[in-house]
């Protein structure tokens, strides 16, 4: 590789970036944590989009991340859980800057105006599809994981999961974003969270590959990805067969009363998958996804950083940060690992709309709030 290095090569511990003829390339170097994004990555990333993007030399951006056996097979993992319990239990204010630094990250990759790569290999989850749903091209690899899995830690698919799910078709959205399952590369095309199927093997040879183009427009980048793509099975109607006539019922009570009332095995083992998720905030992201469907990026996370404020600081339920659904979850997850969360309430159907509606009361007047600059 360092043969093929050029001027303008930045590195630091977690984030590394080089540019090679007219591709400016980022490398997530965090492997043991699978990339999980702390602030201070996200302040890397942010500052060399933003140069790249003022930067005439550089005429696109790809991204990908190391994993402990190579440069890829793990993209982003999401991000850092255990800094957020930390930082709540503590009250630090760096996890406000975190979330907003980061949804402003999101909206820059979004409307990034140079074509924008990501090598979805390994784990993408949470803050990885976060960076990688706005990206002209998504390359995912059959070994790519992805889910939006945060109902299992009492949070709800945040950067801007909500204007995304929303945009699947029918309600893979709301299943995906309740229910936290993975999705397989092929769904992932099918569904619009993918743009092409890539063997993991054949990864090292596009990312040399872009890193060889003298004009890195949007038709080159494409030729280059879809001659080195495999073809794509799609098994959309199937599964909008199973998931639209459930999940698009009114509220998450009914979504269960269907899956209840359904023998199938994938109907049980769905209902068993949502008893585990935290009950308040399964009904907080069927909400969530349903308001961003007619929202803009930029309404929708808004919305979100009004709701992960909330999150940890639930005062209209009574509750302290520490006593929180979402500082409950990640220690059930990730702290002690007992994977036994005390969830409250207790029960999906105990979940009232007094809960859920005060979560959308944003706590900042619009001129003062965090992404008032969106």
């Amino acid at each position: 590789m360092a043969s093929s290095m050029t001027q303008n090569a930045i590195s630091n511990t977690e984030v590394s970036t080089e540019i090679r003829v007219h591709v400016g390339f980022i490398t997530l170097n965090r492997p043991a944590a699978l990339n999980a994004l702390s602030l201070g990555m996200i302040r890397s990333i942010t500052q060399t989009l933003k140069s790249w993007q003022r930067d005439d030399a550089v005429g696109a951006v790809a991204m990908r991340g190391v994993s402990k056996t190579g440069p890829f097979g793990a993209f982003c993992a999401g991000g850092d859980i255990r800094f957020f319990h930390q930082a709540a239990l503590a009250g630090d204010a760096a996890l406000e800057d975190f979330f907003t630094e980061e949804y402003a990250l999101n909206h820059l990759v979004h409307h990034y105006p140079k074509p924008t790569i990501a090598f979805m290999d390994g784990i993408v989850m949470g803050g990885g599809m976060g960076l990688a749903q706005g990206m002209s091209m998504r390359l995912v690899t059959e070994q790519t994981k992805m889910a939006m899995p945060e109902t299992q830690i009492g949070l709800f698919p945040d950067v801007g999961g909500g204007y995304f799910l929303s945009r699947c078709p029918g309600h893979i959205g709301e299943w995906l974003g309740l229910t936290g399952e993975l999705v397989a590369p092929n769904d992932a095309v099918a569904f619009g969270l993918a743009d092409a199927v890539v063997e993991s093997q054949t990864m090292p040879t596009v990312w040399e590959a872009l890193g060889q183009l003298s004009n890195p427009d949007k038709a080159a980048i494409q030729k280059l990805i879809y001659s080195n793509s495999a073809a794509s099975k799609n098994h959309l109607a199937r599964a909008r067969g199973l998931i639209d006539p459930i999940f698009s019922k009114n509220s998450v009570s009914d979504i269960v009363a269907a899956l209840q009332a359904d023998s199938s095995a994938w109907a049980q083992e769905t209902l068993t998958r949502l008893r585990h998720k935290s009950p308040l905030m399964l009904h907080v992201t069927l909400e969530q996804i349903r308001r961003a469907r007619s929202m803009t990026l930029a309404d929708n996370l808004r919305m979100e950083r009004d709701l992960v404020h909330h999150c940890f600081n639930p005062k209209h339920l009574g509750k302290t940060p520490a006593r929180s659904e979402t500082v409950e979850g990640i220690r059930a997850q990730a702290i002690d690992k007992d994977r036994a969360p005390h969830w409250s309430p207790a029960s999906i159907e105990d979940v009232s709309a007094e809960m859920v509606e005060p979560f959308f009361v944003s706590p900042w007047a619009l001129i003062a709030h965090p992404l008032r600059a969106l």
